[in-house]
């Protein structure tokens, strides 16, 4: 959600009175309630023309909308069970749900990083990497910050390697938590883990992190290590983006981060963002880079950071295509 969305959001909210409110965050994951939240609590200075505005343009998204797909997990459900029968339908309908049923890890979403680590420093490493691919990649980057270096490389280690949770798996979190994965022996083990996960828990690390892990990693198994690269996608991957892709880009970043991230970034990818800019922009660009002198790389990479984040959101929504990771074939 851009920040004109979460602004959008916080005004209705704010609008349509507590009651009403209070319902809709219901329906909210833990990161929609927390960016929202702070947006209304930080609302100031709202003219009746914004909040005129935002109430036309949520009226017409409404009227555009059906309930079709509300409630469809339920649905499904019912429907493939009637047609398949109990055994046949299970394993569909855990591919289909997937994740529908990990209530217990949904209570560790909505914890802060250091919390959570506290909770499951202890555990085994294989059961610290199942939890912590149930969760979202910058949340579970954050938990594995918290703890020691070896601690740490063991479990993204275990994670990369990891192809699937098995039932016993399932059993041994419930005795870690007071409620996770349901679920027994008939169901199938659930494809999670593996390079791909690694790789976007490690996107969201910093640099000396991320280095040491793959390192680790690197020593136990170098052709592992190089696959989890392969996947990573990393500031400077931006210049593979096409010419659309960065121009939709740039309309999401404030002008203040991108001057600080591109600090940091190589004269290729410089030259990029420029040339996907009016010539006046790229010249005011230029000149803030020149003007604003000598910045921390601690600072560079936390920009950088908060840009992939939106990098990876537009391409999540498929308004982008990350180059050089299958990309699409137009006919």
């Amino acid at each position: 959600m851009s920040e004109e969305g979460v602004r959008k959001s916080a005004i209705l909210l704010m609008s349509i009175g507590e009651e009403e409110a209070a319902e809709v965050l219901k329906y909210l994951g833990p990161k929609e309630v927390q960016k929202i939240g702070a947006a209304m609590a930080s609302l100031s200075n709202v003219t009746h023309e914004e909040i005129e505005k935002t109430l036309r343009e949520f009226r017409s998204e409404t009227e555009q909308r059906t309930t079709l797909g509300m409630a469809a997990d339920s649905y499904i459900r019912s429907v493939l069970t009637k047609a398949l029968g109990d055994d046949k339908a299970a394993n569909l309908i855990e591919r289909i749900l997937h994740g529908g049923d990990t209530s217990g890890i949904e209570s560790l979403k909505w914890m802060d990083a250091a919390s959570v680590a506290e909770l499951i420093k202890n555990e085994h490493p294989q059961i610290i990497a199942t939890i912590l691919v149930h969760l979202e990649y910058d949340q579970a980057s954050e938990i594995l910050s918290k703890f020691p270096e070896r601690l740490r490389n063991d479990v993204m280690l275990r994670i990369a390697t990891l192809d699937g949770i098995q039932p016993h798996a399932l059993r041994e979190l419930n005795d870690v938590l007071t409620k996770l994965l349901s679920g027994g022996d008939h169901i199938k083990k659930t494809a999670m883990g593996g390079t791909k996960v690694a790789a976007e828990i490690l996107n969201y690390m910093g640099g000396a992190i991320e280095s040491g892990v793959i390192n680790s990693i690197k020593e136990f198994d170098a052709e592992l290590a190089q696959k989890i690269q392969d996947e990573m996608f990393v500031f400077e991957d931006i210049i593979k983006i096409d010419d659309r892709g960065i121009q939709l880009l740039l309309r999401e970043i404030q002008s203040e981060s991108l001057i600080v991230a591109l600090k940091g970034a190589t004269p290729e990818l410089r030259e990029k963002i420029f040339k996907n800019m009016s010539q006046r922009a790229a010249e005011m660009l230029r000149d803030d880079l020149e003007a604003k002198g000598p910045v921390r790389l601690s600072e560079v990479e936390a920009e950088q950071k908060e840009i992939l984040k939106i990098v990876r959101r537009l391409a999540d929504e498929g308004q982008i295509v990350l180059g050089g990771k299958g990309e699409e074939t137009f006919v």
